[in-house]
């Protein structure tokens, strides 16, 4: 656990409630979203059901406090017990879960006296891709009543939760992902900072995020092999990047060297430089068969890179086919190929892809736009109360 000093205990508090904070891209949105909002307008902690690793030193304000509570495998209801003492230690005025592994902590800070409750969902793992398991739909249902805002990054997670779950809709509030424009950008990368398969005249295909189901690098990997089998002449210039690690590298690792894969492959493990990486990529690819709306996604296309990608979740919503880059169905490595030969095969119209993704990034999706939702959505939720219910349950129905 680490303490420092907090800003005026008038400035309302916001507690964010995280299963893990380690390297991905919601937990790089989260500690963006901390590090960009106004100093002046809210307090932030951190409160790790599991742990943290040194991804947690990106946070950059000196007063924001993190939390590790150490949670076991399963029910673990000492967490609760654990957390229930947390919040009344530091009374914030508003709990923010983030995904199903932290949403049922909403009754206990209602338990606790939190005044408002918001849980943002950022997307599906790959036991429940398409969200119907019915447990986790009658918890989120079950939890309605301690919960103010649920809030969707994506349209398809915000019909999913009114059409498929059953939430209200009134309580359901739309905020999509936001990324820095300005820190993902199109600059060569300088000389003094060349990866290992940069070369002149190389296509870098490159992948970002952690190696885990959901995210079906082995797919790519396998793309891959075929799109080389496609271009035997070509085969000296393809290589293929993929930064992130996770229970499957093992695994993937494996499958490269099954492959013949070894010299054009490279499992580059997690990296703090994530903008500088992407600068070395000719090329974007996501394989998840399950996302909301991926930051790496919208990194990419900020980075100028055209992308293929597969057509789950609310990638359709940021990847305009044949205009920004190109749609693929889940778990077909032919398609993959495919659309990847197109690229590598008609470099201007790599180019061209690129850049409408940069524009559309700018246009619909920048970070700024982003935290004025978040900052909307708190200022609204900790809204003098007059009456004692709305002390209790802000924003009731």
């Amino acid at each position: 656990m680490t303490t420092q000093a907090l800003h005026p205990e008038a400035t309302p508090l916001v507690a964010h409630l995280i299963y893990r904070l380690d390297i991905g891209g919601l937990e790089t949105l989260l500690v963006d979203s901390i590090n960009r909002m106004p100093v002046g307008a809210y307090r932030h902690v951190v409160i790790c059901l599991t742990d943290y690793t040194d991804f947690a030193k990106r946070i950059t304000r000196p007063d924001v406090e993190l939390h590790a509570l150490h949670k076991r495998p399963g029910l673990s209801l000492g967490t609760h017990g654990a957390l229930f003492k947390l919040l009344r230690r530091l009374r914030p005025d508003i709990l923010h879960t983030y995904n199903l592994g932290a949403i049922e902590y909403a009754f206990t800070a209602t338990l606790a006296g939190v005044p408002a409750r918001v849980h943002a969902e950022h997307g599906r793992n790959a036991r429940d891709p398409n969200g119907s398991n019915r447990k986790h739909n009658l918890l989120r249902r079950l939890l309605v009543p301690f919960i103010d805002r649920y809030v969707p990054v994506s349209t398809d997670l915000q019909h999913w939760l009114s059409g498929v779950v059953g939430i209200p809709a009134a309580k359901i509030r739309f905020i999509g992902n936001g990324v820095d424009t300005q820190r993902f950008g199109a600059a060569a990368a300088p000389e003094d900072q060349r990866e290992p398969w940069m070369a002149p005249g190389c296509i870098v295909i490159g992948t970002v995020g952690r190696l885990q189901d959901v995210k079906d690098q082995a797919t790519l990997i396998e793309a891959f092999a075929r799109l080389r089998e496609m271009l035997p002449s070509e085969q000296h210039r393809l290589r293929l990047v993929i930064v992130g690690d996770g229970p499957l590298r093992g695994a993937l690792a494996e499958r490269i060297a099954t492959l013949g894969l070894r010299n054009c492959v490279w499992l580059a493990g997690p990296r703090t430089d994530v903008a500088q990486v992407m600068r070395s990529f000719s090329l974007f690819a996501l394989s998840s068969i399950a996302e909301g709306t991926p930051v790496t996604l919208l990194e990419a296309m900020a980075t100028e890179l055209p992308v293929v990608a597969t057509a789950v979740g609310g990638i359709p919503e940021l990847v305009l086919d044949g205009v920004t880059g190109t749609l693929v169905p889940p778990a077909d490595a032919d398609q993959m190929a495919r659309a990847l030969l197109g690229y590598v095969m008609d470099s201007e119209r790599a180019r061209n892809h690129g850049a409408a993704g940069r524009a559309r990034v700018e246009q619909h999706y920048s970070i700024a736009a982003m935290l004025g939702h978040y900052l909307a959505l708190y200022d609204e939720l900790c809204k003098p109360r007059t009456t004692l219910k709305q002390a209790i349950t802000p924003c009731a129905e």
